[in-house]
Protein backbone atom coordinates (compact mmCIF):
# COMPACT_ATOMS: atom_id res chain seq x y z
CA UNK A 1 0.00 0.00 0.00
CA UNK A 2 1.60 3.47 -1.28
CA UNK A 3 2.06 5.75 2.16
CA UNK A 4 -0.20 8.59 2.44
CA UNK A 5 1.53 11.82 1.30
CA UNK A 6 3.40 9.97 -1.47
CA UNK A 7 3.41 11.26 -5.22
CA UNK A 8 1.82 8.75 -6.80
CA UNK A 9 4.21 6.54 -9.11
CA UNK A 10 2.69 7.47 -12.38
CA UNK A 11 3.05 10.94 -11.82
CA UNK A 12 6.74 10.53 -10.95
CA UNK A 13 7.20 8.12 -13.82
CA UNK A 14 6.42 10.54 -16.03
CA UNK A 15 8.73 13.21 -14.35
CA UNK A 16 11.29 10.94 -14.54
CA UNK A 17 10.44 10.10 -18.15
CA UNK A 18 10.63 13.41 -19.29
CA UNK A 19 13.77 14.09 -17.53
CA UNK A 20 15.29 12.19 -19.28
CA UNK A 21 13.96 13.20 -22.61
CA UNK A 22 14.42 17.28 -22.38
CA UNK A 23 18.60 18.24 -22.86
CA UNK A 24 20.54 19.05 -19.92
CA UNK A 25 22.85 22.10 -20.18
CA UNK A 26 25.87 22.19 -17.85
CA UNK A 27 25.84 24.49 -15.33
CA UNK A 28 22.46 24.86 -12.75
CA UNK A 29 21.16 21.30 -12.02
CA UNK A 30 18.31 22.98 -9.91
CA UNK A 31 17.21 25.49 -13.00
CA UNK A 32 16.88 22.17 -14.86
CA UNK A 33 14.89 20.27 -12.55
CA UNK A 34 12.53 23.70 -12.33
CA UNK A 35 12.10 24.04 -16.18
CA UNK A 36 11.82 20.40 -16.92
CA UNK A 37 8.45 20.53 -14.10
CA UNK A 38 7.17 23.80 -15.81
CA UNK A 39 7.20 21.47 -18.55
CA UNK A 40 5.34 18.96 -17.32
CA UNK A 41 3.01 21.20 -16.14
CA UNK A 42 2.35 22.96 -19.42
CA UNK A 43 1.82 19.32 -20.90
CA UNK A 44 -0.57 18.32 -18.33
CA UNK A 45 -2.71 21.10 -18.95
CA UNK A 46 -2.36 21.48 -22.71
CA UNK A 47 -2.32 17.97 -23.59
CA UNK A 48 -1.27 19.00 -27.16
CA UNK A 49 -0.05 16.19 -29.30
CA UNK A 50 2.27 17.56 -30.95
CA UNK A 51 4.50 18.93 -28.31
CA UNK A 52 4.60 15.08 -26.05
CA UNK A 53 7.46 13.82 -27.65
CA UNK A 54 9.08 13.26 -24.12
CA UNK A 55 5.77 12.99 -22.76
CA UNK A 56 5.03 10.07 -24.88
CA UNK A 57 7.61 7.88 -24.57
CA UNK A 58 6.66 8.35 -20.51
CA UNK A 59 3.24 6.97 -21.60
CA UNK A 60 4.73 3.78 -23.37
CA UNK A 61 6.47 3.07 -20.60
CA UNK A 62 3.41 2.92 -18.32
CA UNK A 63 1.78 0.45 -21.03
CA UNK A 64 4.71 -1.82 -20.51
CA UNK A 65 5.09 -4.54 -18.03
CA UNK A 66 4.32 -3.92 -14.47
CA UNK A 67 7.47 -5.49 -13.14
CA UNK A 68 11.11 -4.43 -14.12
CA UNK A 69 14.19 -5.58 -13.08
CA UNK A 70 17.42 -3.44 -13.11
CA UNK A 71 20.78 -5.06 -13.47
CA UNK A 72 23.31 -4.33 -10.19
CA UNK A 73 26.24 -5.32 -11.82
CA UNK A 74 27.55 -7.28 -14.89
CA UNK A 75 25.51 -10.65 -14.79
CA UNK A 76 25.04 -13.60 -16.55
CA UNK A 77 21.85 -14.02 -18.69
CA UNK A 78 21.56 -18.29 -19.04
CA UNK A 79 19.07 -20.15 -21.24
CA UNK A 80 17.20 -21.71 -18.64
CA UNK A 81 16.63 -21.18 -14.56
CA UNK A 82 20.18 -23.60 -13.59
CA UNK A 83 23.36 -22.22 -12.84
CA UNK A 84 24.36 -25.14 -15.18
CA UNK A 85 22.68 -24.07 -18.46
CA UNK A 86 24.03 -21.92 -20.88
CA UNK A 87 24.92 -18.66 -20.60
CA UNK A 88 23.08 -16.77 -24.02
CA UNK A 89 23.96 -13.27 -22.69
CA UNK A 90 25.11 -10.50 -20.43
CA UNK A 91 23.57 -7.99 -18.55
CA UNK A 92 25.06 -4.65 -17.11
CA UNK A 93 24.98 -2.08 -14.19
CA UNK A 94 22.10 0.42 -14.87
CA UNK A 95 20.41 -1.73 -17.77
CA UNK A 96 16.52 -2.20 -17.15
CA UNK A 97 14.64 -4.99 -19.09
CA UNK A 98 10.85 -6.04 -18.61
CA UNK A 99 10.39 -9.43 -16.30
CA UNK A 100 8.07 -11.30 -18.38
CA UNK A 101 8.65 -15.10 -16.02
CA UNK A 102 9.98 -16.34 -12.97
CA UNK A 103 10.79 -19.75 -12.06
CA UNK A 104 8.43 -22.16 -9.95
CA UNK A 105 11.15 -23.86 -7.98
CA UNK A 106 13.96 -21.38 -7.58
CA UNK A 107 14.95 -17.40 -7.36
CA UNK A 108 15.31 -16.46 -11.34
CA UNK A 109 13.46 -14.12 -12.92
CA UNK A 110 12.94 -14.74 -16.95
CA UNK A 111 14.02 -11.01 -18.86
CA UNK A 112 12.58 -9.88 -21.64
CA UNK A 113 13.93 -7.88 -24.77
CA UNK A 114 12.40 -4.24 -23.97
CA UNK A 115 10.79 -3.41 -27.61
CA UNK A 116 9.49 -6.72 -28.31
CA UNK A 117 9.03 -8.25 -24.84
CA UNK A 118 10.46 -11.89 -26.39
CA UNK A 119 12.79 -13.88 -23.93
CA UNK A 120 16.31 -12.75 -23.77
CA UNK A 121 17.24 -15.27 -20.98
CA UNK A 122 17.55 -16.37 -17.69
CA UNK A 123 19.29 -14.58 -14.34
CA UNK A 124 19.08 -14.88 -10.93
CA UNK A 125 16.78 -12.73 -8.54
CA UNK A 126 19.52 -11.67 -6.54
CA UNK A 127 21.52 -9.72 -9.61
CA UNK A 128 18.56 -7.18 -10.22
CA UNK A 129 16.70 -4.72 -8.63
CA UNK A 130 12.81 -5.96 -9.02
CA UNK A 131 10.28 -3.08 -9.30
CA UNK A 132 6.73 -4.26 -9.29
CA UNK A 133 5.31 -7.65 -7.59
CA UNK A 134 6.86 -10.93 -9.19
CA UNK A 135 4.32 -12.95 -7.26
CA UNK A 136 2.11 -11.44 -10.64
CA UNK A 137 3.91 -13.05 -13.07
CA UNK A 138 3.20 -16.45 -15.30
CA UNK A 139 5.22 -19.49 -13.96
CA UNK A 140 7.64 -20.41 -16.82
CA UNK A 141 9.55 -23.01 -18.17
CA UNK A 142 11.31 -21.61 -21.47
CA UNK A 143 14.39 -22.30 -22.39
CA UNK A 144 16.27 -19.81 -24.36
CA UNK A 145 17.24 -21.37 -27.30
CA UNK A 146 20.77 -19.44 -28.42
CA UNK A 147 24.35 -21.21 -28.59
CA UNK A 148 26.62 -20.72 -25.59
CA UNK A 149 29.35 -18.76 -26.15
CA UNK A 150 32.63 -19.51 -27.11
CA UNK A 151 35.20 -20.47 -24.13
CA UNK A 152 37.08 -17.34 -23.36
CA UNK A 153 40.89 -17.55 -23.89
CA UNK A 154 42.92 -18.09 -20.68
CA UNK A 155 44.05 -13.91 -20.87
CA UNK A 156 40.93 -13.71 -19.90
CA UNK A 157 41.03 -15.61 -16.05
CA UNK A 158 41.47 -12.84 -13.89
CA UNK A 159 45.33 -13.03 -11.68
CA UNK A 160 45.41 -11.95 -8.16
CA UNK A 161 46.62 -8.20 -8.41
CA UNK A 162 46.43 -6.65 -4.80
CA UNK A 163 47.28 -2.92 -5.75
CA UNK A 164 43.58 -3.19 -7.68
CA UNK A 165 41.57 -3.40 -4.24
CA UNK A 166 41.43 -2.57 -0.96
CA UNK A 167 41.11 -6.42 -0.03
CA UNK A 168 44.69 -8.19 -0.89
CA UNK A 169 44.78 -11.48 -2.16
CA UNK A 170 46.59 -14.10 -0.12
CA UNK A 171 49.48 -16.07 -1.80
CA UNK A 172 47.59 -19.00 0.02
CA UNK A 173 44.36 -18.59 -2.23
CA UNK A 174 43.34 -21.00 -4.46
CA UNK A 175 40.03 -20.04 -5.40
CA UNK A 176 39.17 -16.36 -5.26
CA UNK A 177 36.36 -13.87 -6.04
CA UNK A 178 36.43 -10.52 -7.72
CA UNK A 179 33.13 -8.97 -6.96
CA UNK A 180 31.54 -7.02 -10.02
CA UNK A 181 29.35 -3.81 -8.10
CA UNK A 182 27.85 -3.03 -5.12
CA UNK A 183 26.52 -6.53 -3.65
CA UNK A 184 25.27 -8.17 -0.36
CA UNK A 185 27.29 -10.64 1.99
CA UNK A 186 24.51 -12.77 3.80
CA UNK A 187 24.68 -15.50 6.36
CA UNK A 188 22.97 -17.98 4.21
CA UNK A 189 23.02 -19.12 0.66
CA UNK A 190 19.92 -17.13 -0.60
CA UNK A 191 17.72 -13.59 0.39
CA UNK A 192 16.30 -14.53 2.70
CA UNK A 193 19.19 -14.70 5.28
CA UNK A 194 20.30 -11.65 7.45
CA UNK A 195 23.24 -9.57 5.25
CA UNK A 196 26.47 -10.02 7.00
CA UNK A 197 27.70 -6.22 5.14
CA UNK A 198 28.10 -4.69 1.78
CA UNK A 199 31.05 -5.43 -0.82
CA UNK A 200 32.42 -2.80 -2.90
CA UNK A 201 33.22 -2.84 -6.69
CA UNK A 202 36.62 -4.83 -6.79
CA UNK A 203 36.77 -6.47 -3.41
CA UNK A 204 38.24 -10.01 -3.31
CA UNK A 205 37.48 -12.80 -1.31
CA UNK A 206 38.70 -16.27 -0.56
CA UNK A 207 36.14 -18.80 -1.43
CA UNK A 208 36.11 -22.07 0.92
CA UNK A 209 33.03 -23.61 -0.43
CA UNK A 210 30.16 -24.05 -3.05
CA UNK A 211 26.18 -25.13 -2.15
CA UNK A 212 25.24 -28.07 -4.02
CA UNK A 213 21.43 -26.97 -4.83
CA UNK A 214 22.08 -23.11 -4.85
CA UNK A 215 24.02 -20.57 -6.82
CA UNK A 216 25.83 -19.34 -3.82
CA UNK A 217 29.28 -19.30 -2.82
CA UNK A 218 30.84 -19.66 1.01
CA UNK A 219 33.65 -17.15 1.25
CA UNK A 220 35.85 -16.08 4.19
CA UNK A 221 34.19 -12.66 6.04
CA UNK A 222 36.12 -11.47 9.00
CA UNK A 223 32.89 -8.87 9.73
CA UNK A 224 30.93 -12.56 9.91
CA UNK A 225 30.92 -13.51 14.42
CA UNK A 226 31.49 -17.01 12.97
CA UNK A 227 34.13 -15.43 9.86
CA UNK A 228 32.24 -17.10 7.11
CA UNK A 229 29.28 -15.20 5.03
CA UNK A 230 27.73 -15.97 1.57
CA UNK A 231 27.66 -14.59 -1.86
CA UNK A 232 25.31 -15.26 -5.24
CA UNK A 233 27.59 -16.91 -7.80
CA UNK A 234 26.88 -14.57 -10.64
CA UNK A 235 28.03 -11.42 -8.33
CA UNK A 236 31.44 -12.63 -8.46
CA UNK A 237 34.22 -13.57 -11.35
CA UNK A 238 35.97 -16.19 -9.82
CA UNK A 239 39.67 -17.49 -10.13
CA UNK A 240 40.17 -21.46 -9.56
CA UNK A 241 37.97 -23.95 -9.62
CA UNK A 242 35.09 -23.88 -7.29
CA UNK A 243 34.12 -27.75 -7.02
CA UNK A 244 37.69 -28.12 -5.54
CA UNK A 245 36.07 -26.04 -2.46
CA UNK A 246 33.98 -27.76 -0.09
CA UNK A 247 30.60 -28.68 -1.38
CA UNK A 248 27.57 -27.68 1.21
CA UNK A 249 24.41 -29.43 0.65
CA UNK A 250 22.34 -28.65 4.30
CA UNK A 251 19.20 -26.74 3.60
CA UNK A 252 18.94 -24.72 6.62
CA UNK A 253 21.96 -22.32 8.51
CA UNK A 254 21.90 -20.77 11.42
CA UNK A 255 22.80 -17.64 12.41
CA UNK A 256 26.05 -16.39 13.94
CA UNK A 257 25.36 -14.97 17.44
CA UNK A 258 24.54 -11.36 17.25
CA UNK A 259 27.35 -8.46 17.71
CA UNK A 260 26.18 -5.31 19.30
CA UNK A 261 25.53 -2.83 17.05
CA UNK A 262 25.85 0.79 17.17
CA UNK A 263 23.32 3.60 17.89
CA UNK A 264 22.39 5.47 14.50
CA UNK A 265 19.56 7.64 15.67
CA UNK A 266 21.81 9.73 18.04
CA UNK A 267 20.33 13.15 20.55
CA UNK A 268 22.30 16.38 19.31
CA UNK A 269 22.63 19.22 20.93
CA UNK A 270 22.69 22.36 18.97
CA UNK A 271 24.89 25.65 19.52
CA UNK A 272 28.06 24.06 21.33
CA UNK A 273 25.66 22.65 23.90
CA UNK A 274 24.82 18.81 25.46
CA UNK A 275 22.32 17.16 23.62
CA UNK A 276 18.62 16.96 25.90
CA UNK A 277 17.57 13.54 26.32
CA UNK A 278 15.26 12.17 23.91
CA UNK A 279 11.88 11.14 25.09
CA UNK A 280 10.51 7.58 23.89
CA UNK A 281 8.06 9.40 21.91
CA UNK A 282 10.30 11.53 20.45
CA UNK A 283 13.09 8.74 19.70
CA UNK A 284 10.44 6.52 18.21
CA UNK A 285 10.08 9.03 15.55
CA UNK A 286 13.69 8.53 14.75
CA UNK A 287 13.83 4.57 14.71
CA UNK A 288 11.34 5.15 12.46
CA UNK A 289 12.40 7.49 9.87
CA UNK A 290 15.88 6.03 9.94
CA UNK A 291 13.82 2.46 9.07
CA UNK A 292 11.74 4.85 6.04
CA UNK A 293 15.28 5.58 4.59
CA UNK A 294 16.54 2.08 4.90
CA UNK A 295 13.70 0.35 2.98
CA UNK A 296 13.94 3.16 0.53
CA UNK A 297 17.09 1.94 -0.11
CA UNK A 298 19.26 4.67 1.39
CA UNK A 299 21.84 2.71 3.77
CA UNK A 300 25.31 4.20 4.83
CA UNK A 301 26.17 -0.01 4.37
CA UNK A 302 26.08 0.77 0.52
CA UNK A 303 27.04 4.11 -1.35
CA UNK A 304 23.44 5.03 -1.64
CA UNK A 305 22.68 6.68 1.60
CA UNK A 306 21.07 10.13 3.53
CA UNK A 307 21.16 12.31 6.62
CA UNK A 308 18.49 13.56 8.66
CA UNK A 309 18.67 16.05 11.49
CA UNK A 310 15.17 17.19 13.66
CA UNK A 311 14.62 19.36 15.94
CA UNK A 312 11.50 20.16 18.16
CA UNK A 313 11.97 23.90 18.57
CA UNK A 314 9.56 23.56 22.37
CA UNK A 315 12.08 21.28 24.26
CA UNK A 316 15.33 21.60 22.28
CA UNK A 317 15.45 17.89 21.74
CA UNK A 318 17.15 16.53 18.72
CA UNK A 319 18.03 13.89 16.83
CA UNK A 320 19.97 13.59 13.59
CA UNK A 321 21.68 10.34 11.83
CA UNK A 322 24.30 9.95 9.04
CA UNK A 323 25.44 13.40 10.63
CA UNK A 324 29.19 12.15 10.23
CA UNK A 325 29.00 12.44 6.80
CA UNK A 326 29.60 15.94 5.11
CA UNK A 327 27.66 16.43 1.60
CA UNK A 328 27.76 18.89 -1.03
CA UNK A 329 26.85 22.37 0.09
CA UNK A 330 24.38 22.53 -2.88
CA UNK A 331 22.41 25.78 -2.46
CA UNK A 332 21.78 24.49 1.31
CA UNK A 333 24.65 26.89 2.06
CA UNK A 334 22.86 29.71 0.44
CA UNK A 335 21.25 30.07 3.95
CA UNK A 336 24.67 30.84 5.45
CA UNK A 337 25.37 33.41 2.78
CA UNK A 338 22.03 35.28 3.26
CA UNK A 339 22.89 35.34 7.26
CA UNK A 340 26.15 36.90 6.70
CA UNK A 341 25.00 39.44 4.68
CA UNK A 342 22.66 40.44 7.43
CA UNK A 343 25.18 40.38 10.06
CA UNK A 344 26.74 43.16 7.91
CA UNK A 345 23.98 45.60 6.71
CA UNK A 346 23.53 48.53 8.47
CA UNK A 347 20.10 49.64 6.82
CA UNK A 348 17.64 47.40 4.85
CA UNK A 349 18.82 46.50 1.63
CA UNK A 350 18.46 47.88 -2.07
CA UNK A 351 16.15 47.54 -4.26
CA UNK A 352 18.99 45.93 -6.39
CA UNK A 353 20.54 44.22 -3.55
CA UNK A 354 16.40 42.63 -2.12
CA UNK A 355 16.17 41.63 -5.96
CA UNK A 356 19.33 39.72 -5.76
CA UNK A 357 18.33 38.17 -2.30
CA UNK A 358 14.82 36.87 -4.02
CA UNK A 359 16.61 35.59 -6.67
CA UNK A 360 19.00 33.59 -4.58
CA UNK A 361 16.74 31.91 -1.99
CA UNK A 362 13.77 31.78 -4.25
CA UNK A 363 15.11 30.90 -8.07
CA UNK A 364 18.59 29.74 -6.51
CA UNK A 365 20.38 32.23 -9.30
CA UNK A 366 23.98 31.59 -9.13
CA UNK A 367 24.55 35.00 -10.81
CA UNK A 368 22.98 36.47 -7.74
CA UNK A 369 24.40 34.78 -5.57
CA UNK A 370 27.79 35.59 -6.42
CA UNK A 371 26.78 39.59 -6.05
CA UNK A 372 26.02 38.81 -2.95
CA UNK A 373 29.47 37.14 -2.14
CA UNK A 374 30.76 40.49 -3.39
CA UNK A 375 29.05 42.54 -1.17
CA UNK A 376 30.07 40.69 1.93
CA UNK A 377 33.65 40.34 0.24
CA UNK A 378 34.23 43.95 -0.10
CA UNK A 379 33.94 43.90 -3.80
CA UNK A 380 35.60 40.11 -4.27
CA UNK A 381 33.38 37.29 -4.97
CA UNK A 382 36.17 35.23 -3.24
CA UNK A 383 36.84 37.04 -0.02
CA UNK A 384 33.04 36.94 0.22
CA UNK A 385 33.16 32.83 -0.03
CA UNK A 386 36.01 32.83 2.67
CA UNK A 387 33.43 35.28 4.98
CA UNK A 388 30.92 32.88 5.29
CA UNK A 389 33.26 30.20 5.89
CA UNK A 390 34.17 32.63 9.38
CA UNK A 391 30.88 33.13 10.05
CA UNK A 392 30.15 29.21 10.30
CA UNK A 393 32.98 28.63 12.53
CA UNK A 394 32.30 31.33 14.58
CA UNK A 395 29.42 30.08 15.33
CA UNK A 396 30.63 26.55 16.12
CA UNK A 397 29.96 25.20 12.59
CA UNK A 398 33.01 23.71 11.87
CA UNK A 399 32.20 20.74 9.46
CA UNK A 400 30.34 23.46 6.98
CA UNK A 401 32.11 25.73 4.66
CA UNK A 402 32.49 27.77 0.95
CA UNK A 403 35.69 28.58 0.02
CA UNK A 404 34.66 29.46 -3.73
CA UNK A 405 31.52 31.20 -5.42
CA UNK A 406 28.88 29.13 -7.20
CA UNK A 407 29.32 27.83 -11.02
CA UNK A 408 28.33 30.92 -13.74
CA UNK A 409 28.42 31.27 -17.59
CA UNK A 410 31.62 33.18 -18.19
CA UNK A 411 35.48 33.05 -16.90
CA UNK A 412 35.61 33.44 -13.70
CA UNK A 413 37.34 36.00 -11.51
CA UNK A 414 40.75 34.09 -10.30
CA UNK A 415 41.05 34.02 -6.87
CA UNK A 416 43.38 36.00 -4.64
CA UNK A 417 44.87 33.04 -3.25
CA UNK A 418 45.39 29.57 -3.09
CA UNK A 419 42.16 27.89 -2.75
CA UNK A 420 42.54 24.80 -0.36
CA UNK A 421 39.32 22.19 1.16
CA UNK A 422 38.97 22.68 4.56
CA UNK A 423 39.57 19.06 6.65
CA UNK A 424 36.99 18.26 9.32
CA UNK A 425 36.24 16.01 11.37
CA UNK A 426 33.02 14.80 9.03
CA UNK A 427 33.75 12.05 6.58
CA UNK A 428 34.82 14.04 3.70
CA UNK A 429 35.05 10.91 1.02
CA UNK A 430 31.86 8.30 0.84
CA UNK A 431 28.97 11.13 0.00
CA UNK A 432 31.85 12.69 -2.56
CA UNK A 433 31.47 16.01 -1.22
CA UNK A 434 32.25 19.58 -3.17
CA UNK A 435 35.42 20.48 -2.86
CA UNK A 436 34.75 24.11 -2.23
CA UNK A 437 30.82 23.89 -0.71
CA UNK A 438 30.38 21.57 2.21
CA UNK A 439 27.95 20.86 4.87
CA UNK A 440 26.67 18.31 7.43
CA UNK A 441 22.64 18.23 8.31
CA UNK A 442 22.58 19.44 11.55
CA UNK A 443 24.62 22.25 10.59
CA UNK A 444 22.52 23.95 8.30
CA UNK A 445 19.40 22.77 10.86
CA UNK A 446 21.04 24.21 13.77
CA UNK A 447 21.24 27.43 11.77
CA UNK A 448 17.65 27.99 11.21
CA UNK A 449 17.04 27.36 14.44
CA UNK A 450 19.52 30.21 15.48
CA UNK A 451 17.63 32.44 13.06
CA UNK A 452 14.49 31.08 14.76
CA UNK A 453 15.66 32.79 18.26
CA UNK A 454 16.60 35.22 16.60
CA UNK A 455 13.88 36.63 15.49
CA UNK A 456 11.17 35.32 17.67
CA UNK A 457 13.53 34.30 21.50
CA UNK A 458 14.33 36.59 24.14
CA UNK A 459 18.05 35.69 23.17
CA UNK A 460 19.80 33.87 20.52
CA UNK A 461 23.90 32.58 19.57
CA UNK A 462 24.26 34.55 16.49
CA UNK A 463 26.07 37.47 17.80
CA UNK A 464 25.50 41.29 17.89
CA UNK A 465 25.40 41.41 14.57
CA UNK A 466 21.97 40.40 14.43
CA UNK A 467 18.64 42.19 15.10
CA UNK A 468 15.29 40.75 15.71
CA UNK A 469 13.41 43.07 12.97
CA UNK A 470 16.88 41.33 10.42
CA UNK A 471 16.18 37.60 11.47
CA UNK A 472 12.14 37.86 10.74
CA UNK A 473 12.90 39.61 7.26
CA UNK A 474 15.46 36.86 6.54
CA UNK A 475 13.08 34.34 7.43
CA UNK A 476 10.29 35.77 5.68
CA UNK A 477 12.13 35.48 2.48
CA UNK A 478 12.36 31.97 2.60
CA UNK A 479 8.76 31.08 3.82
CA UNK A 480 8.14 32.93 0.07
CA UNK A 481 10.10 29.98 -1.72
CA UNK A 482 7.54 29.00 -3.80
CA UNK A 483 9.44 25.54 -4.98
CA UNK A 484 6.52 23.21 -2.96
CA UNK A 485 8.54 19.94 -3.33
CA UNK A 486 10.85 18.03 -0.89
CA UNK A 487 9.95 18.17 2.54
CA UNK A 488 7.23 21.04 2.10
CA UNK A 489 5.22 18.95 0.17
CA UNK A 490 4.95 16.63 3.05
CA UNK A 491 2.55 19.29 5.16
CA UNK A 492 -0.48 20.83 4.52
CA UNK A 493 -0.29 23.50 1.79
CA UNK A 494 -1.37 26.42 4.02
CA UNK A 495 1.38 25.56 6.70
CA UNK A 496 4.38 27.97 7.12
CA UNK A 497 7.06 26.85 5.73
CA UNK A 498 10.88 28.68 5.48
CA UNK A 499 13.34 26.71 3.52
CA UNK A 500 16.27 26.06 1.05
CA UNK A 501 15.79 23.75 -1.36
CA UNK A 502 19.37 22.57 -3.28
CA UNK A 503 20.47 19.69 -5.34
CA UNK A 504 23.18 18.28 -7.83
CA UNK A 505 23.17 15.45 -10.13
CA UNK A 506 24.13 13.30 -7.17
CA UNK A 507 22.85 15.28 -3.98
CA UNK A 508 19.47 16.08 -3.39
CA UNK A 509 18.77 18.34 -0.14
CA UNK A 510 16.10 20.74 1.93
CA UNK A 511 16.51 22.76 4.78
CA UNK A 512 13.25 23.82 6.47
CA UNK A 513 11.86 25.50 9.78
CA UNK A 514 8.19 24.72 10.04
CA UNK A 515 5.38 27.13 12.30
CA UNK A 516 2.68 23.95 12.59
CA UNK A 517 -0.38 24.09 15.37
CA UNK A 518 1.57 21.52 17.88
CA UNK A 519 4.81 23.62 17.70
CA UNK A 520 7.53 24.95 15.40
CA UNK A 521 10.64 22.55 14.36
CA UNK A 522 13.42 22.01 12.06
CA UNK A 523 13.83 19.36 9.71
CA UNK A 524 17.57 19.37 7.77
CA UNK A 525 17.62 16.55 5.06
CA UNK A 526 20.39 14.87 2.32
CA UNK A 527 20.52 11.92 0.13
CA UNK A 528 23.28 11.06 -2.23
CA UNK A 529 23.46 8.06 -4.74
CA UNK A 530 26.68 8.39 -6.81
CA UNK A 531 26.29 9.65 -10.26
CA UNK A 532 22.69 10.22 -10.30
CA UNK A 533 19.86 10.38 -8.25
CA UNK A 534 16.45 9.88 -9.65
CA UNK A 535 13.93 12.69 -7.95
CA UNK A 536 11.30 9.94 -8.74
CA UNK A 537 12.91 8.06 -5.72
CA UNK A 538 13.96 11.16 -3.40
CA UNK A 539 10.94 13.55 -3.92
CA UNK A 540 8.50 10.97 -2.30
CA UNK A 541 11.20 10.10 0.10
CA UNK A 542 11.43 13.42 1.44
CA UNK A 543 7.41 14.37 1.44
CA UNK A 544 6.87 11.30 4.05
CA UNK A 545 9.41 11.99 5.85
CA UNK A 546 8.29 15.20 6.29
CA UNK A 547 4.45 13.77 7.01
CA UNK A 548 5.68 11.82 9.44
CA UNK A 549 7.35 14.41 11.43
CA UNK A 550 4.14 16.90 10.70
CA UNK A 551 2.22 14.11 12.50
CA UNK A 552 4.26 14.20 15.49
CA UNK A 553 3.76 17.39 16.28
CA UNK A 554 0.20 17.57 15.45
CA UNK A 555 -1.53 14.42 16.82
CA UNK A 556 -4.67 15.97 16.65
CA UNK A 557 -4.72 17.23 12.97
CA UNK A 558 -2.69 14.58 11.31
CA UNK A 559 -2.03 14.77 7.58
CA UNK A 560 -2.82 12.07 5.45
CA UNK A 561 -3.94 13.60 1.95
CA UNK A 562 -1.43 13.35 -1.14
CA UNK A 563 -1.32 16.51 -2.70
CA UNK A 564 -0.01 17.94 -5.33
CA UNK A 565 3.28 19.70 -5.48
CA UNK A 566 4.65 22.08 -7.76
CA UNK A 567 8.45 23.40 -8.76
CA UNK A 568 8.07 26.96 -11.07
CA UNK A 569 9.81 27.66 -14.35
CA UNK A 570 12.62 28.90 -13.68
CA UNK A 571 12.52 31.06 -16.67
CA UNK A 572 9.62 33.00 -15.04
CA UNK A 573 11.98 33.32 -11.83
CA UNK A 574 12.80 37.18 -11.52
CA UNK A 575 12.32 39.24 -8.47
CA UNK A 576 12.94 42.12 -10.38
CA UNK A 577 10.45 44.78 -9.40
CA UNK A 578 8.04 42.55 -7.64
CA UNK A 579 6.15 43.59 -4.76
CA UNK A 580 8.02 41.64 -2.18
CA UNK A 581 11.41 43.02 -3.53
CA UNK A 582 10.10 45.96 -2.78
CA UNK A 583 8.29 45.12 1.06
CA UNK A 584 12.25 44.22 1.80
CA UNK A 585 13.31 47.95 1.96
CA UNK A 586 12.11 48.10 5.14
CA UNK A 587 12.51 46.51 8.26
CA UNK A 588 9.23 44.75 9.45
CA UNK A 589 7.96 41.18 9.01
CA UNK A 590 6.44 40.28 12.72
CA UNK A 591 4.70 36.77 10.90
Amino acid sequence: MQSPGLASAARLGWVASVIQCTTVMQGDWEKMLQQNFAFLKAIAHLLVGSLLLCAGLAWAQDAAPAVRAEALGSANLRAAATIESPIVGEIHAGSRYPVIGRSEFYPWLLLGEPASQLPIGWVYETLVTVSGNIQRLPLSLVIVNEPPPTTLPAADIPQPDASATSTPVASSWTVFGSVFGEVNVRHGPGVEYPRAGVAAPGDRFEITGYHTQFPWLRIVYAASANGQAWIARDLLKVSGDIFTTAPVSQARFELPPATATPQVVRAAGIYGGAPVPLDPAFADLGEGLWTLLLENGFDPQTSRFGSLFVLDLQTRQAFTFGDDYAFSGTSLNKIAILARLYETLPAPPTLEMATDILNTMICSENTATNRLLSAVGDGNVWLGAQSVSDFLNRQGWTRSFLTAPFTTIGTPEPPPFPITAPQTSADQVKAQPDFSNQLVASETGALLAALYDCAYGSSHSLGAGFEARECRQLLHVMSNNTVDALLKSGVPAETRVAHKHGWIPDTHGNSALFFTPGGDYVIAMLLFQPDWLDFQESLPLFAEVSRRVYNYFNPQQPFFEEREWTIPDVNSCNYFGDELAVDLLQWQWDD
